[in-house]
């Protein structure tokens, strides 16, 4: 028996899953439960690690960060974008910006 290459990862929610009826197989709920944590903690620790990467930014760059860090910025927001464990049920104009509304007089 060898060892393998490359470690790989069944990464897709179970097949035999019915959202309709999601009571009708405990094990295939559970095993969808479980890929559902499982996605939601890697999304919060991509968040994480791009963090890191914009405070190492701000630090090195200075007084100049809001030009060189933008792109991690932008790459922040949009990995914090309703992730969180409250926020799945929540409507979608609360995760996405805010938008400018011009008034006319």
């Amino acid at each position: 028996m060898g060892r393998k290459a490359k470690v790989e990862f069944d990464e897709r929610p179970p097949d035999d899953f019915d959202p309709k009826h999601p009571y009708a197989d405990p094990v295939a709920m559970l095993e969808y439960r479980e890929h559902l944590v499982r996605e939601k903690w890697i999304q919060i620790e991509t968040a994480k690690i791009i963090r890191e990467r914009l405070r190492w930014c701000y630090r090195v760059e200075g007084i100049n960060h809001h030009v060189k860090c933008r792109h991690l910025v932008d790459q922040y927001l949009e990995s914090t974008r309703g992730v969180g464990w409250g926020k799945d049920h929540r409507p979608a104009y609360l995760h996405e910006p805010k938008k400018v509304v011009e008034v006319e007089e």
